[in-house]
């Protein structure tokens, strides 16, 4: 069993196993295989016992490489940007968490960011190094996300997103469809495009399913309810924006436009994961929940 770190600013230790290398000492190796991070970050990380072997003991930066041992570290980030903008705890128990997430805060590290996380804030708040979300939704995007606190319950709560059990729905403010009959679904084969961050749609069997329908009409902008059955990355916002309907401040899709910056906090992306519905498979009993939060965007 790995050894049971503490938390640091609610960041959990990563793992690494060495694999086959001809490398002299673990320094070298942690280099050669960390490319991106500074030979002195590293020594500081030894330095302050942020290099740890699998009984939790810090490691020397000239301890020998050996192929296979399990080293532990912690993620850092240099000056990493704090997010403005505070989470709210819709319901908590010993088996979940709910949280409403606001825009531009990242579930889980990504990036530069890693403290700067809902995944980080909370292990911080409930102190449980046990959390873990139950899917994901995108940075840009607020709303509901569920968190797991118990792993003797978790396998269950997972199948409720594995197997379709959960109804999800979102809201949208998106340029108008006149032409179009709703509700309507979109079912189409998403697949990684260019550059390597976003998607794109392509021929082939479909792997994503949303529903989409209109809850307000206003001139030029109208607010959806979409309904998505599976759960590809950026899907709402790719079917969105095929159906000739982007939604407001996207920066990505259709196109992706370099000279908007993804955190002007005045322009969020008007995407809000409202509601999540499910049968308790713990106790049978209906669980709805439902975001407080609200997209800015005026119908016009």
């Amino acid at each position: 069993m790995p050894p049971r770190l503490p938390l640091l600013n609610g960041v959990a230790a990563s793992r690494l196993q060495l694999p086959p290398a001809a490398w002299t000492n673990l320094l070298d190796g942690l280099c050669a295989h960390f490319p991106a991070i500074e030979r002195e970050q590293w020594l500081q990380r030894f330095a302050r016992g942020r290099v740890l072997d699998e009984r939790g003991e810090p490691l020397d930066a000239q301890t020998p490489y050996r192929v296979g041992l399990c080293v532990y570290y912690y993620r850092e980030v240099a000056a990493e940007p704090r997010i403005p903008f505070v989470e709210e705890i819709l319901h908590a128990d010993r088996d979940l968490v709910v949280a409403d997430k606001p825009h531009f805060l990242p579930v889980t590290p990504t990036g530069e960011y890693v403290e700067e996380t809902l995944l980080a804030r909370l292990l911080r708040r409930f102190d449980n190094a046990d959390l873990v979300p139950l899917h994901r939704i995108d940075r840009a995007t607020a709303g509901l996300v569920l968190f797991s606190a118990n792993p003797a319950t978790r396998a269950r709560y997972q199948a409720l997103f594995r197997e379709q059990h959960i109804l999800k729905r979102y809201e949208a403010i998106a340029p108008a469809l006149p032409g179009v009959s709703f509700p309507l679904q979109r079912a189409t084969r998403l697949v990684r495009g260019e550059p390597f961050f976003r998607m794109c749609e392509a021929d082939g069997l479909a792997n994503s399913h949303t529903r989409i329908d209109v809850l307000d009409r206003g001139d030029l902008l109208w607010r959806y309810a979409l309904y998505p059955r599976s759960g590809r990355k950026h899907q709402l916002r790719v079917h969105m924006a095929a159906l000739g309907a982007p939604i407001v401040h996207d920066p990505w899709y259709p196109s992706l436009r370099a000279q908007e910056s993804a955190d002007d906090y005045t322009r969020p992306l008007q995407l809000l994961a409202r509601s999540l519905d499910f049968i308790d498979p713990i106790d049978g009993t209906p669980r709805h929940f439902e975001s407080r939060l609200q997209l800015g965007e005026a119908l016009r």
